[in-house]
């Protein structure tokens, strides 16, 4: 189990990187953290035309590089109303015409990243006593039963603030501890993997490195891992980690026969998802170095899943896919372990430090 002291300084690292504002698109925020806190860890740290960020740790051998994404899915301002409300539409292909059952942006506050400075609001719906027959009868919401109330009167004080059309928009609560090592809010796609590779970084002796180690924060993965897509075009590395969210089935109305996940248990050694099947070799130097160090690891195959991991193959780089356990992906509740995170800190160090000769080939 983790200590008290590694639990703190994770949440905080959690913390402050769920609640900056990076929808897709507009990663810089998070990339601009990362850079001040890797800057004086590392050899080098430079960011490409793309937006991802790179940095050298140091360390001699096999080029290795443990990538994350940097950006979190948002709603997109389609309209504005002549009173003042803002209409939406969804990040990626709106397959559906109408929001996902799985979306749950009503009651949330809302944040429209764009303007130059923060506009804050709520995303809201007709409801209680105002909502219609045909409304409470309804049983899905279309895209404009759902807006977002900025507390504004006309299109002219909305466009004042400079918000338009194509802004992005995105949930905005607090991250915050529930129960005794829980962690939930916002982002924790994928934003608490870049909190795992910093917490990796403070641990790290470069001296003690069996790799020339690497660490990328990519873009745009939430709309087809564009970003890794030119991460093997920018830089040449021999093996790849991808770090992600892993699903977990340890809730109602989540099957563990389909998900056999659970959160405290462990990091997630991804073998197959929607999209690839990641490499045996270093899933199984993985899986060794966890058992030589005593971390309990868990196993999974992932539908409705892809990660960087897929990209970062399709360039022709070696790739494993290392998921922590989060409940709820992709809403603004996801929720993730403190033991899953400082475990995956462990376990990379270990890796990162082990003569790769030695392990299964």
């Amino acid at each position: 189990m983790a200590t008290e002291s590694e639990y703190s300084s994770l949440f905080e690292l959690v913390k402050a990187l769920t609640e900056l504002p990076g929808p897709i698109g507009h990663e810089q925020p998070v990339n601009d953290f990362l850079q001040d806190r890797w800057l004086s860890r590392t050899e080098r740290v430079w960011q490409t035309p793309v937006g991802n960020l790179f940095a050298f740790v140091g360390g001699k051998g096999p080029r290795l590089l443990i990538g994350g994404h940097a950006d979190e899915i948002c709603l997109m301002v389609k309209s504005i109303t002549d009173d003042g409300f803002l209409h939406l539409s969804i990040w990626n292909a709106d397959r559906e015409g109408r929001p996902p059952k799985w979306l749950f942006p009503i009651g949330q506050r809302a944040l429209v990243v764009g303007p130059a400075r923060p506009v804050y609001g709520i995303f809201a719906t007709g409801t209680g006593h105002a909502a219609s027959q045909a409304q409470r009868e309804k049983p899905r919401p279309d895209w404009n039963d759902i807006f977002v109330d900025l507390g504004l009167r006309s299109r002219a004080e909305v466009a004042a603030r400079g918000v338009r059309v194509g802004h992005r928009v995105i949930w905005n609560p607090a991250t915050q501890r529930l129960g005794d090592a829980f962690i939930v809010g916002k982002a924790m796609d994928n934003r608490a993997a870049l909190a795992i590779m910093t917490a990796l970084l403070d641990a790290l002796d470069p001296a003690a490195l069996a790799y020339e180690l690497y660490f990328a924060s990519t873009v745009l993965e939430e709309t087809g891992l564009e970003g890794a897509h030119s991460v093997a075009r920018e830089e040449e590395f021999d093996q790849a980690i991808a770090l992600d969210v892993g699903l977990a089935g340890d809730i109602p109305t989540v099957d563990l026969l389909d998900v056999p996940v659970r959160l405290g248990d462990g990091p997630v050694v991804v073998h197959q998802d929607s999209e690839i099947h990641y490499s045996r070799a270093i899933s199984n130097r993985l899986i060794a170095v966890a058992e030589r160090e005593a971390i309990p690891i868990q196993h999974a195959v992932f539908q409705r899943y892809a990660s960087d991991g897929a990209a970062f193959i399709r360039q022709g780089v070696p790739t494993a896919l290392l998921a922590f356990p989060t409940r709820y992906t992709h809403s603004p509740f996801e929720t993730v372990h403190e033991n899953d995170l400082t475990l995956t800190v462990r376990l990379l160090k270990a890796y990162v430090q082990t003569d790769p000769s030695t392990l299964p080939h």
